[in-house]
């Protein structure tokens, strides 16, 4: 698995930060001081591609709404099919607490 290689003190403190986060709005600003818009933008337009993968939609479809390049599209599929599942356990949180 992939996410032994990522471990770290500093990778802890991050999470450990991100965890300690109370509603949107201290996410929004958190983010908005940690980084970029482009970092933030890239890493919200895969989660976006994720949740369509697995809706079924096509690269096309996928391509065009969230204007994600193929090689994108492609490197988010392969983390759905062969990854750590942290896209999958997100996406059904969300569904969930959407639903109720």
């Amino acid at each position: 698995m992939q996410i032994d290689k990522l471990r770290g003190e500093q990778l802890d403190q991050l999470f450990d930060a991100i965890l300690s986060l109370k509603d949107r709005e201290e996410c929004y600003r958190f983010f908005d001081d940690i980084a970029t818009m482009s970092e933030i933008h890239s890493i919200s337009q895969r989660l976006q591609v994720a949740k369509m993968l697995t809706e079924g939609q096509t690269y096309s479809v996928i391509e065009k709404e969230t204007k994600a390049s193929t090689a994108t599209i492609s490197r988010v599929r392969r983390c759905i099919n062969y990854g750590s599942d942290g896209y999958k356990m997100v996406l059904d949180r969300m569904k969930k607490k959407k639903e109720k």
